[in-house]
């Protein structure tokens, strides 16, 4: 799919995986709406080409507003990238007593709801648009993890959340296909967003020597240039794409 003179939506633009995102995508000539919390837009770097908009993922119609704002060009909008979301810690049976329901629920409005908000809403614009000479409308791609698949102790909020958007992707890919719309996703491994600045050295070192090649932590710039190879490629849809140098994470 030709990006150039279209528009796009970034969701947690402001930092990590979306403001890599959205800056490599800006940079291919995309004018593109990061959509964040206001308190995260207040650190969020000024860019050409981006735009940000207030907005919290889990509140449906907030997200309707802001993707009605980012279709509203004369340039079409035709990708969306997900990458808003939280990752609680928590045990079923902790030392203070069972997993928090709040908090289980809370990982899954963010995570869950949230992506699927942006997605539905989202497609709803792009569907009228003009399709491009092979059909194409629009390209949507949601964040899963390897926790989908490995997840660790005191993850089960967030892998359970994460399951989820891997498995909605080939349902959600097959529900657009008549519109013209492809959904991916890709499972991160352990990346060096600004999450990551909280622990020491020695669990970032300890994360790096786990991942077989390349031995080091992923870099957002890596999850943003895997998101736009998936645009470029008109044939993938429906699929979860792991970038995670062969890690498969062990229980703790």
């Amino acid at each position: 799919m030709d990006l150039r003179h279209t528009s796009a939506i970034v969701t947690g633009g402001a930092s990590g995986l979306g403001a890599a995102t959205a800056q490599a995508l800006a940079a291919h000539d995309v004018q593109v709406y990061a959509i964040d919390l206001e308190n995260s837009l207040e650190h969020a770097e000024c860019i050409d080409g981006i735009h940000y908009l207030a907005a919290d993922v889990t509140d449906p119609d907030a997200v309707r507003k802001a993707v009605q704002i980012a279709a509203a060009t004369e340039r079409p909008l035709r990708a969306v990238v997900n990458c808003a979301g939280i990752l609680p810690i928590a045990r079923i049976l902790g030392r203070s007593g069972p997993h928090d329901p709040a908090l289980f629920a809370k990982a899954i409005n963010v995570n869950l709801m949230g992506t699927f908000n942006v997605l539905a809403s989202a497609a709803s614009e792009i569907r009228k648009t003009a399709p491009d000479r092979d059909g194409q409308r629009g390209v949507i791609i949601n964040t899963a993890s390897i926790a989908a698949f490995d997840g660790q102790i005191g993850q089960v909020a967030y892998a359970a959340s994460k399951a989820a958007i891997v498995g909605m992707t080939l349902p959600a890919a097959r529900d657009l296909a008549e519109h013209g719309i492809r959904v991916n996703a890709i499972a991160p491994g352990v990346v060096e967003t600004p999450m990551m600045a909280t622990v020491t050295d020695e669990i970032r070192a300890g994360l790096a020597a786990g991942v077989p090649f390349p031995q080091r932590l992923a870099r957002p710039e890596e999850f943003a240039s895997l998101a736009l190879s998936i645009i470029d490629h008109d044939y993938i849809n429906g699929e979860v794409i792991r970038m995670d140098g062969a890690l498969r994470m062990q229980p703790r």
